[in-house]
C-alpha cells in the first residue's frame, strides 16, 4: 500500500449540545478504497464536509502530501483532487447532461464574444458517460431523466475533475442492480488508476464487495475499522450499533386473511398496452421487485390516485376506488409512502407534529380551527408508538436523521388506521438500524391484519422482508414467487423478461 497523501489527526467538531466527531483519525493513500459506514448521526457527513473545505474542526490536523493544516477551504479541496458524489442530487434540470457534468468549467469559443462550445463540452462529455454505461447523451435535458440517470450525471461530474480522493455518498442509492454493478466496476477502474475512493453506504453488500478497509463511526468516534479479510455484514453492524441484529425476515404471526387490495386488468399511462393483475391479502408483505422502468412506481401513483389508469378496477375490502382521486383512496384506507420522502411525502420546514396530522386536519379541528393540542396529542402518540427519535414533536421535520423522517411519513398515515399501505422504497438512504425498525414495524402492521405492498430495487430488503414476491417487467407482473422460491437469480431472472426458474404467472392470491 502506498503512503497516505491525505491524514485527519484527531478531528473534532461541537455544535451546540451535540458532539459531532470526537478524536477522528482517517488516512487515504492513492489507490486504496475505504468504506465509511455508520448509523445516521454517526458523524459520516460532518466528517466528509470537513475533507470538502464546507466545516472547519474545531481540534485536530489535516496533513496534505506532508503538509499540515488547521483545515482545508472549499478551494483547497478542489486543487488537491477531492471530488463528491452527493446522495442528494445537485443538478440543473433546465441545463443538459454537458452543462452540468461541466459547470463552471465550460469551454469557450468566439473571441471576445465568449460563448459556450456547445460542441467541445459534449466531447469531453460523452467518453464519461461512455465509461458509466449511460444510455443518454450529452446533450439530453437532465429534466428528461430518470433518477437513477440523475445519479450517473453525478459521478460524471466528479469523474470529469480528474480528481485523486471521490467521496460516494449513498451513491447506488437509485441505481439498479446492472447500474450498481457497472458503478462498482467503475470505483474498481479507479482503484486501478490510483484514485482513493471513500464509499459510504448503507448497503452492507456493497461495503463488503468493493472496500480494502472499513471505518465505522458511532456517536462521532471511531468504533473500530476492519481490514480486508474481516470485512462482512455482523462484524459491521456489530461496531455500528454496539450489538447484533437478528435475521431480517420475520414469519407471519397468522394466516393471510381475505384479499384487501384487488388489482384488476390495470393498465398505466407509463406502459398502456400492458395489465396488471395483483392482489395482496390482509396480514401478508407482497414484495414487488423490477427493474427501474418496469413500471412499478407508475403503478402505486396509480393505485394512489395521483396519475390517472387507463383502465381496469383497483378493490380495497372489496369496493371499488374512484380512480384519479388521492381523496378517494385515502378514505377507503388506501395510502402511499412515495419514493422521495423529502419531495413527495414531507414538508419539512413543517414541525413533526404538523406532518403527521396533514393528511386528516379535520380530525384535530373544532369549529374549522385545527387545534394544536389535539395535533401535538396525536403526534405524541405516534412518536411513542414508532419510536421517532425528536426531541419534540414541535421540531422541524427537515433536521430529522432520513430513518426518523420516513416514520414520520409512516406516521401520518398510521393514525388513519389504514387498510393497505403501499410503499415506493421505504428504506432508501437510511441507515441499517433504522432500517430494521421499519422491518419489525412492517410486520407488526401485517400481523394487526394491514395488508403491505413493498416496491424496492435492494435485492436483500425484498427477499428477507416479504411472504410473497411479484416480478415487474415492461409494466406487466412477469411472474410470482414464494419464499421456498426466493433467490436472487430467480428474482432476476423475471426482471429482464425469462420466467424458467420462478413458477407460472398464476392467481395473484392463490
Amino acid at each position: 500500500m502506498a503512503p497516505p497523501f491525505l491524514e485527519l489527526v484527531g478531528i473534532g467538531k461541537r455544535y451546540p449540545g451535540v458532539v459531532a466527531l470526537a478524536g477522528v483519525d482517517l488516512a487515504v493513500a492513492a489507490g486504496e478504497v475505504i468504506g465509511l459506514v455508520g448509523e445516521n448521526g454517526a458523524g459520516k457527513s460532518t466528517l466528509m464536509k470537513v475533507l470538502g473545505g464546507v466545516v472547519a474542526p474545531d481540534t485536530g490536523v489535516i496533513r496534505l502530501d506532508g503538509h499540515e493544516r488547521p483545515r482545508l477551504t472549499v478551494a483547497d479541496a478542489l486543487a488537491a483532487g477531492i471530488a463528491f458524489v452527493h446522495q442528494e442530487l445537485n443538478l440543473f434540470e433546465n441545463l443538459d447532461v454537458a452543462a452540468n457534468v461541466l459547470i463552471g468549467r465550460e469551454p469557450l469559443r468566439g473571441g471576445w464574444l465568449r460563448l459556450l462550445d456547445t460542441r467541445a463540452m459534449h466531447a469531453r462529455v460523452q467518453p464519461l458517460l461512455d465509461r458509466l454505461g449511460c444510455d443518454f447523451a450529452p446533450g439530453t435535458p437532465v429534466a428528461d431523466l430518470s433518477l437513477a440517470q440523475r445519479q450517473l450525471v453525478e459521478i460524471a461530474k466528479a469523474l470529469s475533475l480528474r480528481a485523486r480522493l471521490v467521496i460516494m455518498d449513498e451513491p447506488t442509492s437509485s441505481l439498479t442492480l446492472a447500474e450498481t454493478e457497472r458503478l462498482l466496476r467503475v470505483v474498481d477502474a479507479l482503484r486501478a488508476e490510483g484514485v482513493a475512493v471513500i464509499f459510504i453506504s448503507h448497503r452492507l453488500t456493497e461495503v463488503e464487495r468493493c472496500a480494502a478497509r472499513v471505518l465505522v463511526l458511532r456517536d462521532g468516534r471511531v468504533a473500530g475499522q476492519l481490514a480486508r479479510e474481516h470485512i462482512d455484514h455482523a462484524a459491521m453492524i456489530r461496531l455500528m450499533i454496539g450489538r447484533d441484529l437478528k435475521g431480517q425476515y420475520r414469519a407471519p404471526a397468522r394466516a393471510p386473511g381475505a384479499p384487501a387490495l384487488e388489482v384488476v386488468q390495470a393498465r398505466t399511462t407509463a406502459k398502456p398496452a400492458r395489465r396488471v393483475d395483483l392482489a395482496v391479502r390482509e396480514g401478508e408483505i407482497v414484495g414487488l421487485a423490477g427493474l427501474v422502468g418496469s413500471g412499478r412506481t407508475e403503478l402505486a401513483r396509480a393505485l394512489f390516485g395521483i396519475d390517472r389508469l387507463l383502465g381496469g378496477t383497483v378493490r380495497v375490502g372489496g369496493k371499488a376506488v374512484e380512480p384519479g382521486r388521492p381523496r378517494a383512496a385515502i378514505e377507503a384506507g388506501l395510502v402511499l409512502v412515495p419514493e422521495d420522502r423529502k419531495q413527495a411525502g414531507l414538508l419539512l420546514d413543517l414541525p413533526v407534529a404538523g406532518n403527521i396530522s396533514l393528511p386528516n386536519l379535520r380530525a384535530h379541528a373544532r369549529l374549522m380551527l385545527v387545534s394544536e393540542a389535539a395535533e401535538r396529542a396525536a403526534a405524541q402518540r405516534q412518536r411513542q408508538q414508532l419510536d421517532i427519535r425528536v426531541p419534540d414533536v414541535g421540531t422541524a421535520t427537515g433536521v430529522l436523521s432520513g430513518g426518523n423522517q420516513q416514520k414520520v411519513v409512516l406516521a401520518k398515515w398510521l393514525s388513519m388506521a389504514p387498510r393497505v399501505i403501499v410503499l415506493d422504497e421505504p428504506t432508501r438512504g437510511i441507515d441499517v438500524g433504522s432500517k430494521n425498525d421499519v422491518y419489525d414495524l412492517l410486520r407488526r402492521l401485517a400481523d394487526e391484519g394491514v395488508a403491505i405492498l413493498m416496491i424496492s430495487s435492494d435485492m436483500e430488503e425484498v427477499i428477507g422482508v416479504c411472504d410473497r414476491l411479484a416480478v415487474m417487467h415492461e409494466g406487466g407482473i412477469a411472474g410470482w414467487l414464494d419464499r421456498p422460491d426466493f433467490s436472487e437469480q430467480n428474482v432476476l431472472r423475471l426482471a429482464v423478461g425469462l420466467g424458467a426458474g420462478a413458477r407460472a404467472l398464476h392467481e395473484a392470491a392463490a
